[in-house]
Protein backbone atom coordinates (compact mmCIF):
# COMPACT_ATOMS: atom_id res chain seq x y z
CA UNK A 1 0.00 0.00 0.00
CA UNK A 2 1.21 3.70 -0.78
CA UNK A 3 -0.76 6.60 -0.17
CA UNK A 4 -1.74 8.92 -2.53
CA UNK A 5 0.06 12.04 -2.41
CA UNK A 6 -2.67 13.82 -3.44
CA UNK A 7 -5.51 13.25 -1.08
CA UNK A 8 -3.96 11.49 1.18
CA UNK A 9 -5.90 7.61 0.73
CA UNK A 10 -3.78 4.78 1.14
CA UNK A 11 -3.92 2.65 -2.22
CA UNK A 12 -3.30 -0.66 -3.08
CA UNK A 13 -0.12 -0.16 -5.95
CA UNK A 14 -0.91 -4.21 -7.16
CA UNK A 15 -4.30 -2.77 -8.26
CA UNK A 16 -3.37 0.78 -8.72
CA UNK A 17 -5.07 2.07 -12.43
CA UNK A 18 -3.33 5.45 -11.95
CA UNK A 19 0.12 5.63 -11.29
CA UNK A 20 2.56 8.62 -12.70
CA UNK A 21 6.46 8.75 -12.66
CA UNK A 22 8.39 11.81 -11.05
CA UNK A 23 11.75 12.10 -10.80
CA UNK A 24 12.52 8.15 -11.27
CA UNK A 25 10.15 7.52 -8.46
CA UNK A 26 6.58 5.56 -9.02
CA UNK A 27 3.53 7.45 -7.55
CA UNK A 28 0.14 5.71 -6.55
CA UNK A 29 -3.38 7.72 -7.06
CA UNK A 30 -6.49 6.64 -5.95
CA UNK A 31 -8.26 8.33 -9.29
CA UNK A 32 -7.76 10.41 -12.07
CA UNK A 33 -8.95 13.46 -10.31
CA UNK A 34 -5.76 13.49 -8.05
CA UNK A 35 -3.23 11.88 -10.81
CA UNK A 36 -4.21 15.00 -13.11
CA UNK A 37 -3.78 17.74 -10.11
CA UNK A 38 -0.31 15.48 -9.22
CA UNK A 39 0.68 16.19 -13.24
CA UNK A 40 0.00 19.98 -12.98
CA UNK A 41 1.88 20.36 -10.04
CA UNK A 42 3.91 17.63 -8.50
CA UNK A 43 6.35 19.70 -6.66
CA UNK A 44 3.27 21.37 -4.65
CA UNK A 45 2.18 17.68 -3.28
CA UNK A 46 5.70 16.24 -2.38
CA UNK A 47 6.39 19.71 -0.32
CA UNK A 48 3.10 20.06 1.78
CA UNK A 49 2.01 17.06 1.55
CA UNK A 50 -1.51 15.32 0.48
CA UNK A 51 -4.64 18.40 0.53
CA UNK A 52 -7.36 16.66 0.46
CA UNK A 53 -9.81 15.64 -2.77
CA UNK A 54 -9.00 18.37 -5.32
CA UNK A 55 -11.76 20.10 -6.08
Amino acid sequence: MEIDPVCGMMVDVARARYRHIYKGKVYYFCSHHCLKAFERDPEHYLKHGPQGMPK
